[in-house]
């Protein structure tokens, strides 16, 4: 696994712990030597994590569509920054540069590409390992809502296999990383 695009508020959010959980994971990816693919913001969880990430020597390629400058404020220290035409763009792109994904807390955006991100990995578009860094529990109504759709029968119990669910970074890029080695067994 050589690069992980993450999705996360480009707010910090009331809780302390979610800014640690994302400059923990800032570290991890670095550990990893994971290139880190994400929204270019030098703001919230977004410019917490890249911020962590090149400050432990990683490496970082923000995309930023032109339709948010200038109200966007990129993070202007970044290995490589892409700018785009527009959202839809912008989520191709970070989708064709990773090898995987991982969505710490954030509002309606992050939602958003979540579950593009899962809806693509039901359709085959890609194989790719989708994890949920459940800092304080944050994902559990999400997930509470996504398993009543499958208990309503929306959604097929099968897809609930693309998520990966942890609280601890480091061990959310382990499962990742299995996942992806064992990703050509899973149809």
């Amino acid at each position: 696994m050589k690069s992980i695009c993450v999705y996360c508020g480009s707010n910090s959010g009331i809780r302390r712990e979610y800014s640690s959980a994302a400059r923990l994971l800032g570290v991890e990816l670095s550990k990893e030597h994971i290139q880190l693919v994400y929204g270019g913001s030098s703001s919230g969880l977004m410019g917490q994590v890249s911020s962590e990430v090149l400050k432990n020597s990683g490496k970082v390629i923000g995309i930023i569509p032109k339709i948010l400058l200038p109200n966007e404020s990129p993070n202007q220290n970044l290995t490589k920054t892409i700018y785009v035409e527009n959202m839809s763009e912008r989520k191709e792109t970070m989708s064709r540069l990773s090898d995987g994904f991982i969505a710490l807390p954030g509002g309606l955006g992050t939602y958003e590409e979540l579950f593009d991100t899962i809806s693509w990995a039901r359709l085959g578009i890609h194989k790719k390992p989708i994890g949920l860094l459940n800092v304080n529990q944050f994902f559990d109504p999400l997930l509470k809502m996504i398993e009543n759709s499958c208990k309503e029968g929306f959604i097929n119990r099968h897809s609930l296999k693309f998520l990966l669910v942890s609280e601890n970074p480091h061990e959310l890029i382990v499962n990742m990383k299995i996942y992806e080695s064992s990703r050509n067994q899973i149809t």
